[in-house]
């Protein structure tokens, strides 16, 4: 399907501000006072995160559901997106994490103002690393990346049989929920150290939202000598996938 920049646009704005909102919401409603959810725990968190993929991406399913910039670079090297459309999808997404942060807050907007420790909510919206290491911390967002974005590329998708009778579904089969057990086994397995952005809009949009936007009483520093660490790494293991399936397209 041909979308126009605008269409591009726009449902990648919705997309990825819902995966946001909902994404940061769990967050939120573990760690914040006088929540339903508080001290949910990991699991409950990295659930929340997998599904909030999900219904993100099942809205933006017109654009291919990209969501992330490391989705769309590495589909742009591996010639599934045009290089022109790259631009307004990164925009999008962008934008998308930023109004996703902030319709995060306003939900939480009572228990924000009552938290007892207001400077320790950054990590409601970005990632912190429990030990800092900026090389290799981007060491784990690129192969947790990686592994993102080679499912995406690699993922079989529905083919008809030999004689166009029988279907092959693939992982067509799952939709969109196909990504979100990707992304729960990558938040369990690898999201300990960084807290696996693995998306550099889910990560720096909500960083710009809490740092310039959100009115939260006393809250920290945004960290921004380590914000480039969930950009870069990402977007290396998005170009590690794209290089290794431009190789192997047809596995």
């Amino acid at each position: 399907m041909n979308l126009s920049q605008g269409e591009i646009f726009l449902w990648e704005l919705l997309g990825t501000a819902v995966l946001v909102m909902l994404g940061t919401g769990v967050v939120a409603n573990n760690v914040l006072r006088k929540t339903n959810g508080n001290g949910g725990g990991v699991l409950f968190v990295n659930i929340g995160w997998a599904f909030a993929v999900f219904t993100g991406a099942s809205l933006a399913a017109p654009t291919g559901a990209h969501l992330n910039p490391a989705i769309t670079i590495a589909a742009a090297v591996a010639d599934k997106t045009e290089w022109s459309d790259v631009p307004m999808y990164l925009l999008a997404q962008l934008l998308g994490g930023i109004i996703g942060a902030v319709l995060c807050w306003a939900v939480y907007k009572l228990q924000f103002d009552d938290h007892d420790e207001p400077g320790g909510t950054l990590g409601v919206f970005a990632t912190i690393p429990q030990i800092p290491n900026k090389l290799w911390n981007t060491v784990t967002e690129t192969l947790a990346t990686f592994i993102l974005v080679a499912w995406v590329l690699f993922s079989p998708v529905l083919k008809t049989g030999d004689k166009g009778q029988v279907l092959d579904l693939g992982n067509a089969a799952l939709g969109y929920a196909g990504v979100a057990f990707v992304v729960l086994v990558i938040g369990t397995s690898l999201g300990g150290p960084t807290g696996y952005a693995i998306n550099p809009v889910r990560d720096l949009g909500p960083r710009i939202a809490y740092a310039f936007i959100l009115p939260i009483r006393g809250k920290g520093s945004p960290q921004w000598g380590y914000a480039w660490v969930p950009v870069v790494g990402p977007i290396l293991g998005g170009l590690l996938a794209a290089l290794l399936y431009n190789v192997y397209p047809d596995v």
